[in-house]
Parts: structure tokens; C-alpha cells; sequence
């Protein structure tokens, strides 16, 4: 399930969504709206490149922000807020100028599927978003030029920021061992010990005396004795009968004197001198260590019907028929196969809709979510999402330890994305200090 907008990452998805939502909330956006002259007593602010950032523009971009801070977002000062939407435009122009220059182009069926899903999650009609953009006095077509902008911007921003960011094998290799310490930091692990007590307040040679009791038992074990037969014979804990086996629990639920002294231990390793605590000397020895497999993941297995939206199958439309659908697969009249095979506008319709099984991240965020709320058998209600409506059902799900090559791919992701925000601030840099950028005053 991919088209040129499911390539881009979240963030910048995200992105495009916040820049183009602004016109269906009566906030107008404007990343493609530099080339237009300023309505009636506005002004142009700065000049960049050869595109322009109003005024109105800045103060659209502010209201958007205080709109947003109405929903828990604290905003700086006002000075502040200012500087930050008009550098935010600058920098837009920049990008979108670059993006001219390197002979980026979106095509018109591209434009109209992301129109489409910002009507589509808006809930509204095409028919209606027309008449909101006109309502508010923004013509339609720069309304469209702007998302073909914000689609390019973003376009850029993958191509050029995960361009800069290297990582070697030596950091993933690192990365993991990170990721598998904490992972196992909480570990599952069965303990056994040899506790020979030191009263409170003993004085010198009395814990002398006592260690050499229990260097004297460590001696034994590691001459070849049975752990258990040793500490039943020495050991003055609770545990003694059983042999000093204190139980399998997570590492949490023990002391963490024994957590650190056994952390280097392979199962029936035995510290290699007693350990003291404010009881007195241990002999420990690691019977077990349930760690939890690094790259263990969820796939779900899935089937679909997709229809997709067009001038002549709104997404109000589509979303009724699925819906009827969905009471005849209910209702015993039909398969969920004979359906997808008989009106699913997808490659997957003769395999009965079924997409195979599918690891988290590989489906649309908007798809993902909704299967992931499914039980198995599952009908979900219509689902929209940039390819269309979709009629969902989860056959299975499994749990899967994802194999050395997925799972180094996968944690270059993760780190790729934690250094895209300094990367996208260091290019964003670059271009601005090649960029023309001429700031005009207010009229007098």
C-alpha cells in the first residue's frame, strides 16, 4: 500500500497535514501563496527569492498558533511568536524555490488524492471545502497550489535531510546493546545463595571470622560440590531447604546488591568472591535469566476492500456502499471474499482482499490504527485514508522475533529519525544563508 504520500515519514506527513488544515479551519495557509499579490491593505514583508511573504500571511500564521495554544500549546511572547512564523515562512519560500530549481514536480492526480483525504478527514464533501475556501474569500486553485507546494516541501526535506544523515555500523551496533540492556533491565531471573550472617555492630574479628566462613563455602562450590548441598549445610537464610534457591522474579523484585553482582554471570556461574550487605557475606550463583528477545514484534494479518475516491465516488459515497457491504458480510448474504473479489479497487481483490501478513509501520497510519483496534474477525466501520475507504477485516495475528538484518535496518530507522531534527535545522540553515531575503517595512 504505497503512493507518493505514504512515502513520506510521519513527521513530515504530519506536516502536511497541519499546513493545508489550516484552510478548512478558516486559518488560511500559505506556502504557495508568495507569487500572489497581497489583498487589499496588506502588505509584503519580506522578499524571498523570487516569491513574497505578506503580512496577512505572518498574522494568519500567529492565529493558527494561538488557535492551537486554545488546545494545551503553550506559545512564547507575542515579539517572539512573530519572529518564529515569519522565519517558518521564510524558510518555506527557501525550500519551495529549491524544490523549483531541482525540477521537483507533483502531478494533478497526486494534488487532487491529497485534497481528497484533507476533505476525506475533515468529514466533508470536495463540493463543501469549495464552498468554505470560498467562503472565507480564498480562491480554490491556490488553495491547490499550496498543497502541491507543501507535498514538494516535504518531498524536498526527505530527499535532502535523510541524504545527510550517516550511520555506521559500529553506532547501530551500539544502539542495540542499549536497547537490549533496557530491555532486560527488568528480566525475569532465578537466584540461589549462601547467606552467612554478620550481626549489626560486629566488631572486627567476628567479621573476619564470618567471611571466612563464607570464602570457605565458595571454596567447596567451586572445588565442585553441589550448590544446594552446600548452602543446605551452610547457608542461614529462609531459603536453605530449598537450597538457597530464592525464585524466579523480575529483576526489580531483587535486591539490588544481587542485580549488579550477578549481572555479568552466565546461568550456573557463581560469584566469583562473597558479597557483603547489611546482613552479612552472600555466595550467589545465576540458575536462570529469562531476557526478552530484542525485535519482538506484532504482525497482523489482514484483508481489505478498497474503494477509491474520484470526482465521481466521493468519499461520503464510498463510505455507504462499504457500509452496506459490511451488513451483507453480517448478515450471511455474502463472503468478505466474494465482495473484495467482485468490487475492490486494489491489487489484492483476487486474492479475496487479503494483504498477507504485515509488520507494524508497513500499512498507513490511518489503516494501521483502525486494524489495530480490531479483534480477530473483526468488521471495522469504513476507514478513509489518502488511497481511498476501506473496508478492513484482521484474520490473525502472531508474534514474531524480527531476524539481525530486519532488526539492524530497524533501529538505523529509529536513529535516523531521532537526528532528522538537527540535520532538517542544519540544511534549513544552509539554504537561507544562499537565499536572497529582503525584508520591507510597513507602508506609512
Amino acid at each position: 500500500m504505497t503512493d507518493s504520500l505514504s512515502r513520506l515519514p510521519p513527521a513530515c506527513r504530519t506536516a502536511l497535514a497541519t499546513a493545508v488544515l489550516g484552510f478548512i479551519l478558516g486559518i488560511p495557509d500559505a506556502g504557495a501563496q508568495g507569487r500572489n499579490a497581497p489583498r487589499n491593505g496588506d502588505y509584503i514583508a519580506v522578499i524571498v527569492n523570487q516569491e513574497l511573504v505578506t503580512a496577512g500571511e505572518v498574522e494568519r500564521r500567529i492565529e493558527r498558533a494561538q488557535a492551537e495554544a486554545g488546545r494545551g500549546v503553550k506559545l512564547p511572547p507575542e515579539v517572539e511568536l512573530r519572529r518564529l512564523a515569519l522565519d517558518a515562512l521564510i524558510d518555506e519560500r527557501v525550500m519551495i524555490t529549491q524544490a523549483r530549481e531541482s525540477g521537483m514536480r507533483v502531478d494533478d492526480d497526486e494534488v487532487d488524492r491529497a485534497v481528497q483525504s484533507i476533505a476525506a478527514q475533515n468529514q466533508i464533501s470536495i463540493a463543501t471545502l469549495r464552498e468554505r475556501l470560498r467562503a472565507e474569500g480564498t480562491d480554490y486553485g491556490r488553495f491547490r497550489a499550496n498543497v502541491r507546494d507543501q507535498i514538494m516541501i516535504e518531498r524536498l526535506r526527505e530527499r535532502e535531510v535523510y541524504g545527510r544523515i550517516r550511520i555506521s555500523d559500529e553506532e547501530v551496533d551500539a544502539f542495540l546493546d542499549e536497547q537490549r540492556a533496557k530491555a532486560n533491565a527488568d528480566a525475569n531471573t532465578n537466584i540461589a545463595q549462601i547467606l552467612v550472617t554478620v550481626a549489626e555492630g560486629a566488631d572486627a574479628a567476628t567479621v573476619a571470622a564470618r567471611r571466612a566462613v563464607a570464602e570457605l563455602a565458595l571454596a567447596r562450590v567451586q572445588k565442585g560440590e553441589p550448590f544446594e548441598a552446600v548452602a543446605r549445610e551452610v547457608s542461614e537464610d529462609g531459603n536453605r531447604a530449598a537450597g538457597g534457591v530464592i525464585g524466579l522474579r523480575p529483576a526489580s523484585r531483587l535486591p539490588d546488591l544481587f542485580v549488579e553482582a550477578t549481572k555479568s554471570l552466565k546461568p550456573g556461574e557463581v560469584t566469583p568472591a562473597p558479597v557483603r550487605s547489611g546482613a552479612g557475606f552472600h555466595v550467589l550463583k545465576l540458575l536462570e535469566r529469562k531476557e526478552a528477545p530484542l525485535g519482538r514484534i506484532t504482525q497482523t494479518r489482514a484483508r481489505h476492500v478498497l474503494l477509491r475516491t474520484s470526482p465521481q465516488l466521493s468519499a461520503e459515497v464510498a463510505a455507504r456502499r462499504l457500509a452496506e457491504y459490511r451488513r451483507q458480510i453480517e448478515g450471511g448474504s455474502k463472503t468478505f471474499e466474494e465482495i473484495a473479489r467482485q468490487f475492490s479497487e486494489d491489487g489484492s481483490a483476487a486474492a479475496g482482499g487479503d494483504l498477507g501478513w504485515a509488520s507494524p509501520g508497513v500499512m498507513v497510519p490511518e489503516f494501521e490504527e483502525a486494524m489495530n483496534a480490531l479483534p480477530l474477525n473483526g468488521l471495522s466501520a469504513p476507514v478513509v485514508s489518502r488511497f481511498g475507504v476501506h473496508l478492513i477485516q484482521v484474520l490473525e495475528r502472531r508474534e514474531q522475533v524480527l531476524e539481525l538484518k530486519q532488526l539492524r535496518e530497524q533501529a538505523r530507522n529509529v536513529m535516523r529519525e531521532q537526528r532528522f531534527e538537527q540535520a532538517y535545522l542544519d540544511w534549513t540553515k544552509e539554504l537561507r544563508s544562499r537565499a536572497y531575503v529582503e525584508y520591507r517595512e510597513p507602508p506609512q
